[in-house]
């Protein structure tokens, strides 16, 4: 495994991330086609990094996942390349946004997605199920929780979170 480091996402990544969404979307054979690479660059540009909290993993010199804290208890968005899945980066960029939220947050994901097993696995919670008439894909969702364990303290405090631009 090759190292890499967490930072703050930067307008200058908005390629980069776009890319990373676009492949993490068609790895995922369930998952239907809505946006061309374009338009999920201009997503990312013009939506993700004005409007939320960014996080990338930088690996060799190249994004290769990312996270999106859209509120004080919402994690919009963490995908990672698939080049570069099954290595811990996935792990580590939740560990860290655990840190940044210590009081605990939320996230959506698709029923069928297999980040259903990897939130389960580290300790998120299934909290509410939905049948996806509401989402743009219009399929099933589900939220998950995570909560830190009664008694647990964190020995630092969250770093300051500006906003990425």
């Amino acid at each position: 495994m090759k190292p890499f480091e967490i930072r703050r996402a930067t307008t200058a990544d908005a390629e980069e991330i776009a890319g990373v969404l676009t492949a993490a979307r068609a790895a995922q054979a369930w998952f239907p086609r809505l946006r061309t690479p374009e338009e999920d660059l201009l997503l990312v540009r013009d939506h993700i990094l004005v409007e939320h909290d960014n996080w990338v993993v930088e690996q060799s010199g190249r994004v290769v996942a990312f996270a999106s804290i859209e509120s004080d208890d919402l994690l919009m968005h963490l995908f990672v390349h698939p080049q570069a899945q099954r290595q811990g980066i996935g792990t580590k960029l939740l560990e860290h946004t655990q840190r940044l939220l210590p009081d605990g947050f939320h996230l959506w994901t698709h029923q069928a997605s297999e980040a259903c097993a990897f939130y389960e696995a580290r300790g998120f919670i299934p909290v509410e199920f939905t049948d996806g008439a509401t989402t743009l894909e219009k399929l099933p969702d589900v939220r998950y929780e995570w909560r830190p364990a009664s008694g647990e303290t964190r020995q630092l405090p969250p770093p300051d979170r500006k906003r990425g631009r």
